[in-house]
């Protein structure tokens, strides 16, 4: 990327509620370009020439198709294996939501079930951030292939997963970290997917999630962390790759500022 120059961003439509309007807007305000993104470029691996930097944002899946299949750079802010709960739970545990947890697979955990001391109600998630099939609540006595969605989202009796005890969370924040800083936040209802407010600096998740990047080994320059307020206060819930997550209520205009930052650094 120039020095000068703002990056095209690459949009899929129909993947956020919000249609990443206030983004494209905010994109425009920056002197940014934006491609809109075409499913029809996956059937022969060809994207458009762009000059210059690309990023996109939309699906998880396309996020992380275009940085293993195309010449796009960066292309999207999506090293999947990364986000894998297995690769940066270790570093932060005593951060998490639930820092008791097994990662087990799919058959083995139907074979021997979750651990007694988790309780009569365990967590289950995959441990890959492509999210095969959704993290959900299910019996300890009573848990199946069919209970995984084995079958119908995948085929793969040994997918990894993570189980762990379950923990209710009050409230839920989404802060976008770019460069290494908390660059943005937002409240967030998880089973909707419905925005709260937008965060200031101020706000205990933003400061909570600032002193996170003091242990947690950055998996990306740009990403998204996830916070809840559990029984014990607030706690790291799950990190996202930033291509393929809901900025939810964040502000555009300082999310795409610090993109352009980062790439104009690196260019």
């Amino acid at each position: 990327m120039t020095a000068g120059t703002a990056p095209t961003w690459a949009l899929e439509r129909g993947v956020f509620s919000s249609g990443d309007e206030t983004l494209r807007a905010a994109i425009v305000r920056s002197g940014g370009t934006i491609l809109e993104w075409n499913d029809a470029w996956l059937a022969d691996g060809r994207l458009p020439d762009v000059p210059g930097a690309v990023v996109f944002h939309g699906s998880l899946a396309n996020a992380d198709w275009i940085v293993r299949e195309t010449d796009w750079r960066p292309g999207a802010f999506c090293a999947t294996g990364r986000f894998a709960c297995s690769s940066w739970h270790p570093a932060v545990r005593e951060l998490l939501l639930t820092p008791t947890s097994v990662l087990t697979t799919v058959s083995e955990l139907v074979a021997t079930g979750a651990p007694e001391s988790f309780g009569d109600r365990v967590f289950v998630r995959p441990d890959s951030a492509l999210k095969p099939f959704s993290g959900r609540v299910l019996e300890r006595a009573s848990i199946t292939l069919e209970s995984l969605d084995h079958g119908f989202y995948y085929d793969d009796a040994d997918l990894p997963v993570i189980v762990s005890p379950v923990v209710e969370v009050r409230d839920e924040w989404r802060l976008v970290v770019i460069d290494g800083a908390v660059v943005a936040g937002s409240g967030y209802a998880a089973d909707g997917r419905t925005a709260g407010a937008p965060l200031g600096a101020d706000h205990p998740a933003w400061v909570f999630g600032a002193g996170v990047l003091e242990s947690l080994p950055l998996p990306e320059p740009a990403f998204i962390m996830d916070v809840g307020e559990g029984p014990d206060g607030l706690r790291l819930v799950e990190l996202n790759p930033f291509s393929g997550a809901d900025f939810y209520s964040c502000d555009p205009d300082a999310i795409v500022h610090a993109v352009n930052r980062l790439l104009s650094a690196a260019d």
